[in-house]
């Protein structure tokens, strides 16, 4: 069955445009034209993507996003307005996978779709073995990582960062490297990295797994436990 795509667009030629890009390209769709609107389709329909405006009536995408994250890892693409970077990183710290900013052409919100549709499901390699730096073990042929044996709840790339450092423990990676490593169809900024891994470093610090990860000055991030 193909992928679910959930738009959430209050402007409705615009969502009328994104769901029939969306079909031609063969997904299923369903449409919610406010926040709350949102969370009811969402809970009620389980899409495999949500494609969510930040300025809606009502609650906003950013905290329909936050509601989203705390229930599931969803993948998520937040659109947003050419002027309003903030609600691009503030979206991104929350765990939203991608954006794309208003004005847009369809074909290119398609394009990131299934980009982030590719990651998400992308298949691992069945002999592939978990990695394990201390207490933290990532199974990436079932996509959970666990610190202490409890699962973490991350988000699809904030598993896949954290996937990447963990394959070397004590390397030092760039941001341009753990940048193209989890959003390599993406022309979000390095900036992007450090949302994400600031949210990967209170979810491990909250498991107590604080000092895990460092932030290299200069250079960028590695996953090293403590000797």
């Amino acid at each position: 069955m193909s992928a679910l795509i959930l738009i959430v667009e209050d402007e409705p030629q615009l969502a009328e445009v994104l769901e029939a890009y969306a079909r031609q390209e063969g997904y299923r769709t369903e449409r919610a034209a406010d926040g709350n609107a949102a969370l009811s389709v969402y809970r009620a329909a389980s899409p495999d993507l949500i494609l969510l405006d930040v300025m809606l009536p009502g609650r906003s995408g950013l905290d329909v996003l936050k509601t989203v994250r705390a229930e599931s890892g969803t993948p998520v693409i937040l659109v947003t307005a050419r002027a309003e970077e903030t609600d691009q990183i503030v979206g991104l710290e929350l765990g939203a996978d991608d954006y794309v900013v208003k004005p847009f052409r369809p074909r290119e919100v398609m394009a990131r779709v299934k980009a982030v549709l590719r990651r998400a499901t992308a298949l691992l390699d069945d002999a592939e073995r978990p990695l394990r730096v201390g207490p933290l073990e990532v199974d990436r042929r079932a996509v959970v990582a666990r610190v202490h044996g409890e699962p973490l709840s991350l988000t699809p790339a904030e598993f896949r960062l954290l996937s990447q450092l963990a394959e070397a423990p004590g390397r030092a990676y760039t941001r341009e490297e753990l940048l193209a490593a989890a959003l390599p169809d993406s022309d979000a900024l390095e900036r992007v990295v450090d949302a994400h891994l600031a949210s990967v470093r209170r979810k491990l610090d909250a498991a107590r797994a604080g000092g895990l990860l460092h932030t290299v000055r200069g250079v960028g991030y590695r996953l090293e436990a403590a000797g």
